[in-house]
């Protein structure tokens, strides 16, 4: 006689083979320990990203190697899920990973629940008034007791070890100052792209350290391949203008004349002529030479006690400078000759 194959086990196995069919990234989470109401809030909030179907790991075998998949890479995803279910994303496996992240979210811990790592309780003032708590603390092992009105922890104690179990009233206990480490959501077990596994681990990136090392690296070799003169698209634009500045400083330290240099030398003269006459008698200078060595000392005072500016001078200011200097060279042309 036939075994009679319940209606609800076939519709499983092709609702899987259909996601199986589709394509994209496939991956195996565990849902143990989340609760339904949780579960279907979970589910709705994933719509639209993936595909989530909860089966029996027999009913997923069969669908898995009735879609030609090795039952082998199946075998090693679900291999420690407790209650498996199967995922189909059009994301690849690190977005996978992002988004089933975000529904974890810690509870308390229950009698019978593993410790997922140490459980330590800091020494702290919990906040709370005097009462029949500090007993309740004292009595699963933390150190409490009333100071200036507070309820505080005394010192730090670790309460489990990593894979010890919770037992009594310790997880309400900690739940009241705060700790809730029993974390739920639809754990990842591990995805399949493009015929390649990816272990959690191996998901587990932090895109913003990611992404300033990447930036990092890419100020490096930018400064390495300019400072070694490789040229690309990139280092031309800069090297170029470290040639012009070192050609532009060789040129004015040769008093080589040229349109660039040309202004730069003009106003070295001038600056050096004004020293000149700086340091003669008043009466060895004429009235307008005397107005400009003047004005220059004004301007030296007032630079001194103003505050300083980061604005650019404008077009107008900039001719008067022009002019002042093209005066300066009319009065040293009368003083010597």
């Amino acid at each position: 006689m036939i075994p009679k194959v319940s209606p609800w086990k076939k519709n499983t196995v092709a609702a899987m083979t259909e996601m199986l069919n589709s394509g994209g990234t496939f991956a195996i989470i565990d849902i143990h320990g989340v609760p339904a109401g949780a579960m279907l809030g979970m589910r709705a909030g994933l719509r639209g990203k993936m595909a989530v179907q909860v089966a029996k790991k027999r009913l997923m075998k069969i669908a898995w190697e009735a879609t030609g998949n090795d039952f082998a890479d199946l075998e090693e995803l679900y291999s420690s899920a407790i209650q498996p279910a199967l995922v189909q994303s059009d994301m690849n496996s690190f977005e996978v990973f992002t988004e089933l992240k975000k529904t974890e979210a810690g509870r308390a811990a229950k009698p019978g629940d593993i410790a997922p790592h140490d459980i330590i309780v800091e020494k702290m003032d919990t906040g709370m008034p005097p009462g029949p708590i500090v007993g309740d603390l004292n009595s699963v092992g933390i150190p409490a007791k009333i100071v200036k009105g507070s309820v505080q922890i005394q010192k730090q104690v670790t309460i489990l070890k990593e894979g010890e179990v919770f037992e009594g009233e310790l997880g309400m206990m900690l739940s009241k100052i705060g700790i809730e480490p029993i974390v739920t959501g639809l754990r990842l077990c591990g995805t399949i792209e493009d015929g390649t596994s990816f272990k959690p681990e191996t998901l587990d990136i932090d895109y913003e350290k990611f992404e300033s090392d990447l930036i990092s690296f890419g100020a490096g070799g930018f400064n390495l391949a300019c400072n070694i003169r490789w040229f690309t698209s990139q280092t031309i634009p800069t090297l170029l203008s470290k040639a012009s500045g070192e050609a532009l400083a060789v040129a004015l330290e040769a008093a080589i004349v040229t349109a660039d240099t040309l202004p730069h030398l003009i106003g070295r003269a001038n600056r050096g002529a004004m020293g000149v006459a700086g340091s003669l008698s008043a009466d060895a200078l004429d009235e307008e030479l005397s107005q400009l060595l003047g004005a220059a000392a004004s301007a030296a005072e007032t630079a001194a006690v103003a505050p300083s500016s980061e604005d650019a001078p404008t077009e107008a200011e900039a001719e008067d400078e022009e002019e002042e200097e093209e005066g300066g060279f009319d009065g040293l042309g009368s003083l010597f000759g």
